[in-house]
Order: structure tokens, then C-alpha cells, then sequence
């Protein structure tokens, strides 16, 4: 059994043939086809406290409810019952047991898989969750981000990605998470009339761009940079930061520009998104109809959850659901007139749908109960903390400094040092990491009066 990095033991697939499809995934040896890695994937069963981590890469954040039903019942049959929703728009499956090799094969049948078994790693591609349905989008990302997820799976040399290397397809929605940093990222914009791509490397939207491409262009210029990464970067250097500390971005941008006509973007910076439009009933372009948003408490779904979410979808909705960056959930494509009765539907499955409700606020990983690494339990402090809280604030508990919850800086932080024990970090643009430490070895309880007497204002500062 090959071993992952930093000594973690990873359970590989054994069949390289997919039950729906009838052909192999991959015809190269299990040694080249799956690298190695302390990330969980489909085909990557990663261990932990209370048992082993099948994280399922969704196109997009979509899902159509059958391949809900189907992650359900195998999260029930194999596994714990334990459903994540990630904070890249995905899905993981805890606590699986020795059955690993039936789980993915029921999950490969119903259509969750790569197309091919190295595929799995690179499929790291962030749209915002309402792409397509959004009022403000300046255009339709799905066909784009199609092409692009082709490539990522069937470009031989992509296979030497980092499982981490990321990119992000922001089509100008409102309903945008801007603040997670991607390797490479693209953002639409209008000049004299046209859409086009800006694009940035290591960072965010909202950071100042390199430079554009017509839209036309937008799958070239994905291609140029992953290759031009892979032609620069030693094998050591994994992620476009790393490579940026040794070639500056001018450097990078002149020789991209041998490889793709580029555009200057003058002044154009991505404005920040709204917060809260992942929760509740929020209009789509055409008139009548809306998506419908929900959020299981820190993440955590059951079968019931996501049977109970299919189900509205079929019923309501075109029989899709979308997940998002803020580990939560869309119904689209509802009648406007049968909004209500969805919200409502969601509310009884335990589901938050309101965006000032303390706990929809709070980012809490796995904490002690599933990870060794952790020293505190986040989930169980997160549920206190939202019960002392008088009102919504967002925060985010980590078990360690590796901050595997959340892909950005939080307002606040509460990094744990022993069990129930936190330092609390305000976010400080001049500081790195989590900000600027404000106190030592809190209690919940402590926490919960410092972040009560502290405004929000100054919060999102």
C-alpha cells in the first residue's frame, strides 16, 4: 500500500474499471496512475480517528439528486452516515470501514468519478454556485468550465499537478466566494461593450489582475499557465506561490504573453461580493423563478439531509442540487410560488436557511473526534459557541494551526490549544496567518462575552 505524505497511509481503489461504463479508468499500473497524497479522493481512501475520508469532486458544485440518493445510502452502507460539505464546493464521506472498494464502486456507477483515475487529483475547479442562474453573471460559465475540466483530466502532463493546484472561473455573479486563493484565477469583465477574462496568479478575484484574454480564449490561456508552470517549477516547488517566490509575476506574464495574446485591464478590479446569498430564496434571471439556499449546521449532512434535499430538487426544482464554497446547499430553478414551501421543507430536515441564525455564521473543522492532529473538539465548541452568541458573527474554529475548515482568513479565529481552550486571532491585514492574536487560553464562554462586546464593524474590518 503506497504511503502518503507526512507518513499518512493511503487506501487505494483496487478495480481500475468503472461499473456504469464498462471501460477502464486509467489502463496505466496503479504506481503512475494515483500519486500519492495526504489529500482524500474518490479513488484515495485517507484514514482518520474515526475512520477513512472519500472526498467526491463535483463539476462545478452540481449534483443531480440520484447521484445524491446514491452518495447517501453509500455513505450509509459503508461508511458512518457522515456527509461533509467541503468549503471548495464538494462532497467527503467519513468514517468508511473496510468496505472502501464497494463504496467508490457506487460511487463510479453512478457517475461521481473522473475520467480517468489520475484525473481525480486535478479536478480542482471553483465556478460560483449559481452559475447560469445568476442576475448579475456577465456570462454562462458552465460550457467554459466544461472544457476546461476535460482538459484537466485528459492532458497527460496535468497528471503532475499538485492535488492542491486550484483554479477559479468567476463569471461576475454576485453569488461569488472571492476570498478563497487559487493558483490561477479568471474574472469576467466588460470593455467597450465585450466580455473578457481577467486573470491573476496566486491569489484572488478581488487582488489586482495581471492582465485579460477575450473570452474566446479563456480555455488557451488555462492551458498556457498550467503549462507554463509545469515547464518553470522544480518538483518541490507544487503551487504557483512557490513558484512566484522565485520568478516574479512580470517575468511569468512576458513569457505567457509569447504563448497567448494578452489585453490590459486598465483599472478594472473585481468588486466584493454581497454576503448572505447562499441562504434563503434569491431571484434568477428569468422572472418567476428562484434558487432556494440552505446550510447543514458546520457542514455536516446525513443521509436524511441529502435524500430529503434530493427529493425537493425532483420535485421542485430541474433535479439538481449545487453546493457551494460556504458548505452549503442550492435548490435551483424553483417557482417562485413554491419558494416557501421549499425553505420550509429544507428548515425540517435541519437545515439553516437563515443568515442571521449564529450557528449558519461559524466554520468549525473536524476537531479531535475525527482528527489526531486536533486538540480541541471544534464541532462540539462551535454548537456551544453559537448558543451564547447574541447574535450572528462569523468565526471559525480550528483544531490546529493547518486551518483545513477554511480556505480564507476569517474575521475571527479561534485557534485551539487544548480541549476548550482557544487564542483568539482578530483578521489584520498587516499580519499574516489568522491576524493579530488578541487573547490566550479562552474558554467558549470566555470567547462568547469578548465577541459579544466586540461590534461587528470592527469585526469585518
Amino acid at each position: 500500500m503506497p504511503s502518503g505524505k507526512a507518513g499518512i497511509m493511503a487506501t487505494f481503489h483496487p478495480s481500475w474499471r468503472c461499473p456504469s461504463a464498462g471501460h477502464p479508468l486509467n489502463e496505466r499500473p496503479l504506481s503512475t496512475a494515483i500519486r500519492p497524497s495526504a489529500c482524500p479522493g474518490l479513488l484515495r481512501i485517507v484514514p482518520a480517528l474515526d475512520g477513512g475520508i472519500c472526498r467526491i469532486k463535483l463539476d462545478g458544485g452540481s449534483i443531480t439528486a440520484d447521484q445524491a440518493d446514491a452518495l447517501a445510502s453509500a455513505a450509509e452502507r459503508f461508511a458512518g452516515g457522515v456527509i461533509e460539505a467541503t468549503n471548495r464546493s464538494n462532497l467527503q464521506i467519513r468514517g468508511i470501514d473496510d468496505q472502501s472498494a464497494a463504496l467508490i464502486d457506487s460511487l463510479l456507477a453512478a457517475g461521481l468519478g473522473p475520467r480517468t483515475a489520475a484525473g481525480d487529483d486535478v479536478r480542482n475547479l471553483m465556478l460560483s454556485p449559481a452559475a447560469g442562474i445568476d442576475p448579475q453573471m456577465r456570462f454562462d460559465t458552465r460550457p467554459l468550465a466544461g472544457q476546461i475540466l476535460e482538459t484537466l483530466q485528459s492532458h497527460p502532463r496535468f497528471d503532475e499537478l499538485s492535488a492542491k493546484f486550484a483554479v477559479q472561473l468567476d463569471g461576475g455573479e454576485a453569488l461569488a466566494m472571492l476570498e478563497h486563493p487559487h493558483d490561477l484565477w479568471l474574472s469576467a469583465y466588460e470593455k467597450h461593450g465585450d466580455t473578457l477574462l481577467a486573470f491573476g496568479l496566486a491569489g484572488c478575484p478581488t487582488d489586482r489582475p495581471l492582465a485579460g484574454v477575450a473570452l474566446a480564449d479563456g480555455h488557451a490561456l488555462v492551458v498556457a499557465v498550467l503549462e507554463l508552470f509545469l515547464d518553470l517549477a522544480r518538483p518541490e516547488q507544487t503551487r504557483m506561490r512557490h513558484l512566484l517566490d522565485e520568478c516574479p509575476a512580470p517575468v511569468l506574464l512576458e513569457k505567457l504573453g509569447q504563448r497567448i495574446r494578452l489585453h490590459s485591464v486598465g483599472d478594472w478590479q473585481r468588486k466584493a461580493a454581497p454576503e448572505g446569498l447562499h441562504l434563503g430564496v434569491h431571484p434568477q434571471p428569468l422572472a418567476g423563478q428562484v434558487y432556494v439556499g440552505a446550510a447543514p449546521a458546520l457542514g455536516r449532512l446525513d443521509p436524511v439531509m441529502l435524500r430529503g434535499a434530493a427529493r425537493l430538487a425532483r420535485t421542485f426544482g430541474d433535479g439538481s442540487l449545487r453546493f457551494t464554497p460556504w458548505q452549503s446547499l442550492l435548490v435551483p430553478n424553483v417557482r417562485e410560488a413554491d419558494a416557501a414551501q421549499v425553505l420550509n421543507a429544507l428548515s425540517k430536515l435541519n437545515l439553516l436557511t437563515r443568515i442571521d441564525d449564529p450557528l449558519s455564521r461559524l466554520i468549525a473543522c473536524t476537531g479531535s473526534s475525527g482528527c489526531g492532529k486536533g486538540l480541541a473538539d471544534t464541532k462540539h465548541d462551535a454548537r456551544l459557541l453559537a448558543a451564547l452568541l447574541p447574535h450572528a458573527v462569523d468565526v471559525h474554529l480550528s483544531g490546529c494551526s493547518r486551518s483545513c475548515a477554511a480556505a480564507h482568513r476569517a474575521p475571527a479565529t479561534l485557534l485551539a490549544v487544548a480541549p476548550g481552550r482557544y487564542d483568539l486571532y482578530f483578521r489584520d491585514a498587516a499580519q499574516p496567518g489568522f491576524g493579530a492574536l488578541h487573547a490566550h487560553n479562552l474558554t467558549i464562554e470566555a470567547v462568547a462575552t469578548l465577541l459579544a462586546d466586540r461590534s461587528r464593524s470592527s469585526l469585518d474590518a
